[in-house]
């Protein structure tokens, strides 16, 4: 960080020594205008005149009350318009004590309403200027006087631009924050939904055909010894309910996965001794894969196993679907300590936005991951493309329990 932003910092989060420095800086012009001399014979001169007691007085006490303008910008606005009141009637030459009235009338400008800065600015031009046309020592239509009425004008009407474009901003800020709020909030809804109709259809199947199956057991319980011809009956309604609810719940669970997944559980779950052949799906696609591991001796638990295989095929899908045509990805599987990361990068021009908003893909991902008492991060890299990177435990909590005890 270079200096220029470290003090720039510092100033913003101590604003009461950004005014000092102002009123500082007020001060010293203010001191040396007032060595000016704006009716020399040779039009406005370096004259070496020294200003009076008074005139040094109210610059002081003007540029001093600005120090406290943001917490007090109306009675600042006060005390700096009755010292330029003062300077205005008495000053002969006339000391530049207004500049610190138009400091302060843009203060309470940039910090009220439009109607309050309409009302405080005309009063206090109109007083200003007026004394110093009516009672001044130099005729109403001096240069002076004419001065005063333009800087005050120019005091006002600066600061409520700044007060516009501030709102503005703010209101920009506003409705972006509210936008994104909105779109979790309805990804969240959306997928608080899918799973209460999953769940309930999975009640459904489950709840008809175990009742079904525990009537038809018992009544095979029931006529074994005596009938045996009706329990085999009944154990074949056992056999074909069993196998109606295996083919109900591979339909309703089949709605839960990704397009890569097989067709039905014909085979054991996944894991990363699958990873060169999920790799190598890609590559046929036309995604060029980069695969590195350091984890060959590493025997996770099944849950582990499933999960890092899962996040690695959901984030090639998002390079797929979202990187362009021309991305690379780069697979990483490394054990570290008690972990195992997973790390997959790719250089895909495509829409971040898109990545994190669109779909429940990552959601679903980092449920997964949380399940596991691991963590999930995901997010644009500098320089172009995503990355997403998992931190799994080797051991996952059943195994911990049993190990325990």
């Amino acid at each position: 960080m270079s200096t220029l932003e470290r003090a720039r910092r510092h100033l913003k989060a101590h604003p009461m020594a950004l005014d000092a420095a102002l009123a500082v800086g007020v001060l010293a012009c203010t001191v040396a205008g007032s060595f000016v001399d704006p009716h020399g014979k040779q039009g406005v001169t370096w004259a070496l005149r020294t200003p009076d007691a008074l005139s040094l007085l109210l610059i002081t006490l003007g540029s001093a009350a600005l120090v406290f303008r943001r917490r007090a910008p109306m009675t600042v606005l006060a005390l700096t318009s009755a010292v330029s009141l003062v300077e205005s009637v008495t000053g002969d030459p006339r000391a530049p004590v207004a500049m610190s009235a138009v400091i302060a009338l843009y203060t309470v400008a940039s910090t009220t309403d439009r109607t309050t800065t309409w009302r405080v600015g005309l009063l206090t031009i109109t007083v200003l200027t007026g004394s110093a046309m009516l009672a001044g020592p130099l005729p109403w239509y001096a240069q002076e006087n004419l001065a005063i009425f333009a800087w005050t004008g120019i005091g006002a009407t600066a600061g409520d631009a700044v007060r516009s474009r501030r709102a503005v901003v703010q209101a920009i800020r506003e409705r972006a924050e509210r936008a994104e709020r909105t779109r979790e909030e309805e990804a969240r809804r959306r997928v608080a939904e899918e799973r209460l109709r999953i769940a309930r259809d999975l009640h459904d199947v489950v709840a008809h055909h175990i009742a079904l199956v525990n009537v038809q057991a018992g009544v095979a319980a029931h006529v074994m010894d005596k009938r045996p011809d009706q329990a085999k009956e009944a154990l074949a309604h056992v056999r074909e309910a069993s196998r109606s609810a295996l083919n109900e719940l591979r339909a309703t669970v089949g709605l839960l996965r990704q397009s890569g997944d097989p067709e039905a559980p014909t085979e054991p779950a996944p894991g990363l001794h699958r990873l060169d052949d999920l790799a190598g799906t890609f590559r046929s696609a036309g995604l060029q894969v980069e695969v590195a591991r350091a984890d060959r001796d590493t025997t996770l638990p099944a849950a582990v196993d499933l999960a890092a295989y899962r996040v690695i095929q959901e984030a090639l899908t998002n390079v797929q679907k979202h990187a362009g045509a021309d991305a690379k990805a780069e697979v990483s599987v490394v054990r570290v300590g008690p972990n195992v990361e997973i790390t997959v990068l790719d250089d895909g021009a495509g829409d971040d936005d898109t990545i994190e908003g669109g779909g429940h893909g990552l959601l679903g991902m980092r449920e997964r991951v949380t399940a596991l008492r691991g963590t999930l991060t995901t997010g644009p890299r500098y320089g172009g493309g995503f990355r997403v990177h998992a931190i799994l435990p080797v051991k996952s909590r059943a195994r911990a329990a049993e190990d325990a005890v």
